[in-house]
């Protein structure tokens, strides 16, 4: 499974984010039932994509990361390229149609 970079402060989220030019930021709540179950899914998903690192951010102490990124509610996915938001993801996620949206911006990357 993907390695998981836990976040705890928004210093540490923008160093992660400016170390890696493809990065995806997982933020939940430590109450969030769909953020537990969606979390170990999410990195095996992202095992198929080497380049992408996964970061985790815990919105209950990090409450910086709600303004930072406008987060108004968890989870929340965000794939971020060269400081660039991408997808945004939030919810309830169908995986299959994340899985396709990383297909095609993980393939033109890395052309």
């Amino acid at each position: 499974m993907k390695k998981v970079h836990e976040l705890t402060t928004i210093k540490m989220t923008e160093d992660f984010l400016n170390d890696h030019a493809l990065s995806f930021l997982f933020v939940s709540r430590p109450d969030c039932s769909v953020c537990h179950a969606l979390l170990p899914k999410l990195r095996e998903l992202l095992d198929n994509y080497p380049l992408i690192h996964l970061g985790h951010i815990d919105a209950a102490n990090v409450e910086e990361v709600a303004e930072k990124f406008s987060v108004f509610t968890v989870p929340i996915m965000l794939l971020i390229i060269e400081g660039k938001e991408y997808i945004r993801a939030d919810r309830f996620v169908r995986l299959e149609q994340l899985e396709d949206k990383l297909d095609q911006i993980y393939e033109l990357y890395t052309q």
